[in-house]
């Protein structure tokens, strides 16, 4: 009974860090397709992160787009669009907590 009640917990913590791990992998990849959209020619980088917001709301939840920003920065000398996402860490299903997540995307910005 005790190891079973051990082994349960154990596989329900794991399941929550690989919630946690798909959660972030999914936040970095809407950042830099963000990025990448808000990089055309004929977009701006806020249409970046009204992309980015849209990806993460279908991917999780809506609660995880809350703190998108976008902005045109320089990179080693190179004109870039940088998509910031700040979300909460899941830890209970996707019931998250607290700033835990901060991740960036960057690309390339065409010239108009």
């Amino acid at each position: 009974m005790l190891v079973g009640t051990l082994l349960v917990f154990l596989f329900l913590a794991l399941l929550q860090l690989a919630l946690a791990l798909h959660a972030r992998n999914v936040l970095i990849d809407s950042a830099v397709l963000g990025a990448r959209f808000g990089a055309l020619s004929d977009e701006d980088p806020e249409a970046g992160a009204e992309r980015t917001r849209s990806l993460i709301a279908e991917e999780l939840s809506a609660k995880y787009a809350g703190q998108v920003s976008a902005r045109i920065v320089q990179l080693e000398g190179v004109r870039t669009v940088e998509v910031e996402v700040r979300a909460p860490v899941p830890v209970v299903g996707l019931i998250g907590v607290g700033r835990g997540f901060t991740v960036t995307g960057h690309a390339l910005a065409e010239a108009p």
